[in-house]
């Protein structure tokens, strides 16, 4: 995997040692840059198509937070198309669990398009395979495929 730093006190080596287990975007570089926010940190990255770069922002400096993550939409009984959102809390307890969160998201983005050749924009798909396996040792192709599927 090829990996770049822009975070002063995290060398490529560790990035590569966090990410480890997942699957690479072939013929796209990880970038991660610093996140300075303003009142508390949030997650923050995209996939650059045209750079070949999957970008991921770690907040600077690093506090445990929580993130309320949406992963799919269920139909409101009743008339008309209103739907509920399903979401999950989650708390990040370090630069590792951010990490890797963000990259299996945006990884999803790299796949849908690159491999299958769909639209890339399917946040809620992205987030529920994000969702389902950073904290998973390894995680492979076919643990996507799983979760374009409606359970």
């Amino acid at each position: 995997m090829r990996v770049r730093s822009d975070v002063p006190d995290l060398p490529t080596e560790r990035i590569r040692r966090m990410l480890s287990g997942l699957p690479p975007a072939r013929g796209y570089r990880v970038v991660v840059r610093p996140l300075r926010y303003r009142e508390k940190p949030h997650l923050a990255a995209w996939t650059d198509f045209e750079a070949r770069e999957i970008v991921l922002q770690l907040p600077q400096p690093f506090l445990p937070f929580g993130e309320v993550v949406p992963y799919g939409a269920r139909r409101r009984p009743g008339k008309g198309l209103r739907f509920i959102w399903l979401t999950e809390g989650l708390t990040f307890r370090t630069p590792r669990e951010v990490l890797r969160f963000l990259y299996l998201h945006e990884w999803m983005h790299w796949y849908l398009k690159e491999r299958l050749g769909r639209k890339a924009a399917a946040e809620t798909a992205c987030d529920r395979f994000a969702l389902r396996n950073y904290r998973r040792r390894k995680v492979t192709e076919d643990d996507a495929l799983g979760a374009l599927t409606r359970r």
